[in-house]
């Protein structure tokens, strides 16, 4: 028993590992999933913990006379919480959560529920299957096994444990959509408290904006513009999360996205992720042409440099960035007006690219800031 639960604990560091090289927007997606598999298995010791301690050492369930083992219930409830929390955490960011994502909360929340809630039973009448075919040392289809599944089932015992299932169901639905509304990154960097006390950090940082957004808006009035800013940053999503890009702020029609710099400067995911943007636009223009009437154009600025990260707020707490980094990116996007460019990056990011993947750019001109005596060199991609 201890040498197969080996292979299964190492064969689940082994899949998340992997992950970790995997695409990043499957990786990333990956690491989301195996945060449900730690809550549902956190939630599923307690209850063996739990059950242990009001059971004592018998070696039958009273309720239905089922044979019981401590070790037993916590291997397969250790590792069938996890991998059901698994299974719905990648159901829920790859595919449920999308078909949901437009509705009211408790809408979310009850759907959602009756849906896991079926697939939760699936499961524990699966693992009631395994684990008793483990125990009485027959075949899963022996009528011994069967026999002992269908009186659990009928049995109250049964269903105290699927309204327990069902608590941390709606506790690991609760996680997702606060991940949602905050951010993966952010909700992490909460828990953990990651930037409780400030700390700097070298970032890569895009500043995104629409072209004309005021006269769009005017033309096509604020509420389809306001559609239009939807789904304009929803077609953007991919790009981002395919380059290991994290959303800083939405400010209106600009989107400020940044990456810590071994991951922007890793096969220049920080300008691909533009280049990505710009081929997901030419891809659905005829789509944009329909809804809107206008294909959303957009200028870019980059630049990296040390900021300093940290939580503030009281009443509503944030994690915010400061730096220089910041004010000079935003000039450098302004300055796509004046030179009639898609996107500016810096001479200092230039200089960190990689140069084994490289990327077509043109020297443009400078920019010099106020207070400041160097001037920054600034170039144009082309894509």
């Amino acid at each position: 028993m201890g040498y197969r639960l080996e292979n299964i604990l190492t064969g689940i560091l082994i899949a998340y590992f992997y992950g970790m090289v995997l695409h990043p927007k499957y990786a990333k997606q990956l690491r989301q999933a195996f945060a449900f598999g730690l809550i549902w298995m956190a939630f599923g010791l307690l209850y063996v913990f739990l059950e242990y301690g009001l059971l004592g050492g018998v070696t039958e369930y009273p309720s239905t006379g089922n044979r019981y083992d401590f070790t037993n219930a916590l291997v397969f409830i250790g590792i069938g919480s996890f991998f059901a929390g698994m299974t719905q955490g990648w159901i829920e960011i790859s595919w449920l959560g999308k078909r949901f994502s437009g509705h009211p909360f408790w809408k979310k929340i009850l759907f959602k529920s009756i849906f896991y809630l079926s697939f939760i039973i699936l499961i524990l009448v699966v693992l009631s299957i395994i684990s008793n075919a483990q125990l009485y040392g027959r075949n899963i289809f022996d009528p011994v096994i069967l026999n002992s599944i269908t009186e659990f089932i009928q049995n109250f015992a049964f269903w105290s444990v699927v309204l327990y299932s069902a608590v941390v169901l709606d506790i690991s639905l609760f996680y997702a959509e606060m991940r949602h509304y905050l951010g993966g990154g952010v909700l992490y960097n909460y828990s953990l408290g990651k930037y409780h006390r400030p700390r700097q950090e070298t970032r890569i940082f895009m500043f995104l904006d629409m072209k004309s957004s005021t006269s769009i808006a005017e033309r096509i009035g604020h509420r389809k513009y306001f559609d239009l800013l939807k789904a304009y940053y929803a077609d953007m999503t991919d790009a981002i999360l395919e380059t290991s890009g994290e959303i800083y702020q939405y400010v209106g029609d600009e989107i400020v996205v940044t990456w810590p710099e071994k991951f922007g400067i890793y096969k220049n995911n920080c300008i691909q992720c533009l280049a990505l943007i710009s081929e997901v636009f030419e891809q659905k223009q005829d789509s944009y042409l329909q809804r809107f009437g206008l294909v959303p154009e957009f200028k870019a600025g980059y630049h990296i440099g040390e900021v300093t990260i940290g939580e503030i707020g009281i009443i509503k707490k944030d994690i915010i960035y400061t730096g220089d980094v910041l004010n000079t990116t935003a000039r450098i996007q302004a300055e796509c007006n004046t030179y009639g460019a898609k996107a500016l990056i810096s001479g200092k990011l230039l200089e960190e690219l990689q140069k084994e993947d490289p990327i077509t750019f043109t020297q443009i001109g400078t920019l010099t800031l106020r207070g400041k005596t160097e001037a920054i060199q600034l170039y144009s991609v082309v894509f």
